[in-house]
């Protein structure tokens, strides 16, 4: 028994001796509950949206009033006309419009009826659908308080969901899952191979052969770029023939970002391979830094205006997030280069950064 006892207290004695095991222990259930404590959550505050009021009316400004005051959005634009409603959408700031009929107080008081229409932006239906009943209480909520002090009457919304009219998940599913595949694919993969090299001892010998380093990290990584495209081209063909996910844009466009995402998350790969000196090390890295990042940070499930301002920040370190939002514009909105010019710079910046400092690391650990 004491043999035993001494054994179960040198366990104990290496666990507390080994502050990596202690912060897995304990730092990283507290950072997972705290993650996921903001992040998953069904309701949405914050959202962008547009007025158009063709009434310009004491009733439609009292019910924008009240649409603006609850909390849950904020005004991104007031629109003169119905032309300029597809425009902001494809500018992806705003995710519902709420547009006043004319005359509506008029309708109201004179024949007890008047419309309002409700357009949302379901490339992300669950969202689009949270907010337009959002909307559709608050417009239950005024009307309650008007019909307490007149004869009853009635507000009646149209609603109209853009890009998804019969608001299938799959059109949220298949952009979210085409990157975060892509992202472990590429990165895993890479950081794998280049390990699996220092981990043998073999990468010396390589080092020591005719090629220079740089050409021999360009050698192992090109066959993931080419196996990467092709499942990226197998995504979206599936995407489109299986679930009917259309592709309206321009093709070319769509796969030369693709292209784009998939060189930034193989120089991630490299990066952690340039950090990591085994598999096992580089796998663990890889999964916590890129899988659940991509999953819960990228607005994939979970829309970022729903978290606080600190995580939304962190947010705009993901490049996953700017994927997504890229093929969302390309195949369900139809947008040219012009729309995605930020993202595009965004995800070209990310990949020149991870390829610099992969390239500053191993001159230091390889050379």
């Amino acid at each position: 028994m004491k043999r035993f006892l001494g054994f179960v207290i040198k366990e104990f004695y290496h666990i507390f001796r080994d502050y990596r095991t202690l912060l897995i222990l304990f730092l990283l259930p507290a950072i997972q509950l705290l993650l996921f404590g903001y992040v998953i959550t069904n309701e949405i505050k914050d959202a962008r949206i547009a007025i158009l009021d063709q009434s310009k009316d004491e009733v439609t400004r009292r019910i924008s009033e009240k649409v603006l005051s609850s909390g849950y959005f904020i005004l991104d634009k007031n629109l003169s006309s119905s032309s300029e409603i597809e425009q902001v959408f494809r500018k992806g700031n705003v995710q519902l419009v709420l547009v006043f009929a004319p005359d509506f107080a008029k309708n109201l008081d004179k024949t007890g009826n008047a419309r309002v229409q409700i357009i949302g932006d379901a490339s992300d239906p669950n969202t689009a659908n949270i907010l337009v009943n959002y909307i559709q209480g608050i417009l239950s909520n005024y009307l309650v308080s008007l019909n307490a002090e007149k004869i009853p009457m009635q507000i009646t919304p149209e609603v109209r969901m853009m890009y998804n009219g019969q608001m299938k998940g799959v059109y949220m599913f298949v952009p979210g899952l085409m990157a975060m595949l892509l992202m472990l694919i590429s990165a895993l993969m890479t950081s794998l191979s280049i390990t699996r090299e220092k981990e043998l001892g073999t990468m010396e010998l390589l080092l020591v052969s005719p090629l220079k380093p740089f050409q021999i990290i360009i050698g192992k990584v090109f066959p993931y770029v080419f196996l990467a495209f092709i499942d990226a081209c197998i995504i979206i063909i599936i995407g489109n023939t299986v679930f009917g996910v259309p592709v309206v844009g321009n093709v070319a466009l769509l796969l030369f970002e693709s292209f784009l995402y998939i060189c930034m998350a193989l120089s991630l790969g490299i990066l952690i391979s340039t950090i990591t000196s085994s598999q096992q090390i580089a796998m663990m890295l890889s999964l916590v830094a890129l899988m659940l990042p991509t999953i819960l940070l990228s607005g994939f499930i979970f829309p970022v205006e729903n978290m606080p301002v600190a995580l939304q920040w962190f947010c705009r370190l993901m490049p996953p997030k700017y994927f997504i939002t890229i093929i969302k514009s390309i195949m369900l909105k139809g947008n040219g280069f012009s729309y995605i010019v930020f993202e595009t710079a965004i995800m070209a910046g990310f990949t020149a950064f991870f390829i610099l400092l992969s390239i500053k690391k191993f001159k230091v650990r390889l050379a």
